[in-house]
């Protein structure tokens, strides 16, 4: 069931591209409350608003907040603005987009493929800082686009990283692909996003990856990023070539996700039909064995390759990074490798076109 609650908005708090933080009243207490003003149209102090409060009255720490449905009496819709496809389709927050297969139809349709070129897989939101860091670290001119997936997020504008990368000049452009929405381009599928990024972007380099969140389940086959695999296929498919981030860590207490993620392992082994590079850093020589003795016990090298990477002026760039580094709610310092895999991914893309 949807909660939805009648409150008053006190204060704009911030505001980010697609989203706003926002300070409001709800059944006499103070809260805050996310408002995605592609939906739900522009906030001022002051405003009547309809929040859904499911989250906050579960106790939720993922999506744990009040967000806002609508405006009341806010704008009318303009049936001439904007485009008319639509996302988070037949939901009653559907929004109409303007999909770049219409825009740019003549350059989608006249796409002729990837031509080899290097596309990161990154699976994990977290990843695409360390794989921006890396790749501009080797070829700081190319263009560098994200393709978001709807693995995790779908408002583009949740991710605090997008815009800190655009900011400090570490991502050039963002495509959202399926039911995600709010990239500089909206694609109907990961095959027209890959597509509109080289072809309507003019990308030298993609990484593609979920946005923020990660639904797990602790079980083999129920979690978001089992779409590391399609993605792999996506890309062999267009004639690209997949370079995969293999989930690394060595602080999770979880067994399941210690040196390489069963994650990786099982998308991978199970959904990845296509073959693809994997990266990975330079490791501590126990570290090293770890992870390819896990590969290999899930069969993963008789289809895919493992590409060890030096980083570089990556490694430095990593320590100092301008965007913060953070996964799982741990930062570089707390499980560095975990981050320079992301970055050898990255470096290795650039390397093959500088």
């Amino acid at each position: 069931m949807i909660r939805l609650r009648r409150g008053v908005a006190l204060e704009i708090r911030s505001r980010r591209p697609g989203v706003a933080e926002i300070a409001v009243e709800v059944e006499g207490e103070r809260a805050t409350a996310l408002a995605y003003e592609a939906l739900s149209g522009p906030i001022s102090a002051g405003d009547r608003l309809i929040l859904n409060t499911t989250a906050v009255t579960l106790g939720l720490g993922t999506g744990g907040l009040h967000f806002v449905v609508a405006v009341e009496g806010g704008p009318d819709l303009d049936p001439a603005g904007g485009g008319r496809a639509m996302k988070l389709r037949y939901t009653p927050l559907q929004v109409s987009v303007p999909p770049v297969e219409e825009t740019h139809r003549d350059l989608v349709d006249g796409f002729g493929g990837l031509g080899g070129l290097p596309i990161v897989v990154g699976g994990l939101h977290s990843s695409v800082t360390p794989v921006a860091v890396g790749a501009k670290a080797i070829a700081p001119g190319a263009r560098l686009a994200y393709v978001m997936t709807e693995g995790g997020a779908l408002p583009l504008g949740f991710s605090e990283t997008v815009p800190a990368l655009r900011a400090a000049g570490l991502l050039d452009l963002s495509v959202t692909c399926g039911q995600a929405f709010g990239g500089d381009l909206e694609a109907v599928n990961l095959f027209s996003g890959l597509a509109a990024a080289r072809a309507v972007g003019r990308a030298d380099l993609t990484v593609v990856a979920m946005g923020p969140g990660n639904l797990g389940t602790g079980s083999l086959l129920g979690f978001a990023l089992l779409e590391t695999g399609q993605v792999v296929n996506a890309v062999a498919a267009l004639g690209g070539r997949p370079i995969v981030v293999p989930r690394l860590s060595f602080a999770d207490p979880r067994e399941r996700h210690r040196g390489v993620s069963h994650h990786t392992v099982t998308a991978l082994a199970v959904a990845a039909l296509a073959s693809a590079e994997i990266a990975l850093p330079p490791l501590s020589a126990d570290r090293d064995a770890l992870v390819r003795r896990q590969f290999a016990d899930a069969g993963v090298l008789e289809r895919h390759r493992l590409v060890e990477v030096d980083l570089g002026p990556a490694e430095d760039l990593l320590r100092r990074s301008p965007v913060p580094l953070s996964s799982m709610g741990r930062r570089f310092e707390d499980d560095p490798d975990a981050f320079r895999a992301a970055a050898a991914a990255g470096v290795l893309a650039a390397r093959s076109i500088s």
